[in-house]
């Protein structure tokens, strides 16, 4: 086959649109373009993400970055592709419309806009703590249709853009680090409530992830009905639910120490039962 019927091949024409003819050369050479500006983009984002990481910039910024990169190389790489093979761009617009049309694509529009809403606005950033519809974990990563959370015991959840926004979404970190918890305890009745109020702080403060301001406050809480209840709210610098459990446990093991080397005995549950009426023993034969 020489160059004659090798350039009569790649004239050919495969379809029209827009009155204009789509030769089989020009879709051939498409995927090429495609491959070769990806590639180059990629180098491009490395680059960037390499050096914005060495200088400490924040995820979420180089993670934007990412983004609109990867958006404006498309962009570019489709317009060259339509000019080469001589679509114009708003019979290539009308196309592309009733194609998300008849797959019903407006969900998947929905969340690429919540996704850069979210970006753009950052109500939820990289590394924050979140609680949605139960779930509770570290965002790791925002795509385009989903944001990639990982839950506190290591699964990873997909989670749609646009849930974040139309739904109620608990942000422990929004602001700061900073996430309150509290402590309880009932001590039988009798027990000194001063002497039991001091201990539960000292407990409290003897912990080194408990911040001295805002200190801790004890209160006493109520007159239960099998103890004395006592709580106290303090406040720790933390991104994970874990650090609060480990904070507890420590208070209640430091507190149980307390208690036993003062004699205050932790109050359980008790029942008093009065019978009315005499008791009548029945012999079995």
């Amino acid at each position: 086959m020489d160059f004659v019927q090798v350039e009569q091949w790649l004239n050919l024409t495969v379809f029209t649109v827009a009155q204009q003819p789509i030769t089989l050369g020009g879709l051939l050479i498409i995927p090429v373009i495609i491959i070769v500006g990806l590639f180059i983009t990629k180098l491009l984002v490395k680059l960037i993400t390499k050096r914005l990481t060495s200088k400490k910039t924040d995820p979420n910024i180089i993670h934007l970055l990412q983004r609109i990169l990867y958006v404006i190389a498309i962009a570019i790489l489709l317009i060259t592709s339509l000019d080469l093979i001589n679509v114009p761009i708003t019979a290539f617009a009308f196309l592309s419309g009733a194609i998300a049309i008849g797959f019903g694509a407006q969900n998947i529009i929905n969340n690429f806009i919540s996704g850069w809403i979210l970006m753009w606005e950052r109500p939820i950033k990289i590394g924050d703590f979140l609680e949605v519809e139960g779930a509770k974990g570290i965002v790791e990563a925002i795509n385009n249709r989903s944001t990639r959370i990982r839950r506190v015991d290591g699964v990873h959840l997909l989670i749609p853009n646009s849930t974040l926004l139309e739904n109620t979404v608990v942000n422990w970190t929004l602001v700061d680090n900073l996430v309150r918890s509290n402590v309880r305890v009932g001590v039988a009745y009798g027990t000194k409530a001063r002497v039991v109020a001091d201990l539960l702080y000292e407990a409290t403060i003897a912990q080194k992830e408990v911040l001295i301001e805002p200190k801790p406050v004890v209160s006493f809480e109520d007159f239960g009905d099998n103890a004395l209840i006592f709580e106290v709210n303090f406040w720790i610098n933390s991104t994970v639910e874990g650090g609060l459990r480990v904070t507890r446990s420590n208070i209640r093991f430091a507190l149980d120490e307390l208690l036993d080397q003062n004699n205050i005995v932790v109050a359980y549950p008790q029942r008093d039962v009065h019978l009315d009426g005499s008791l009548t023993l029945i012999k079995q034969r």
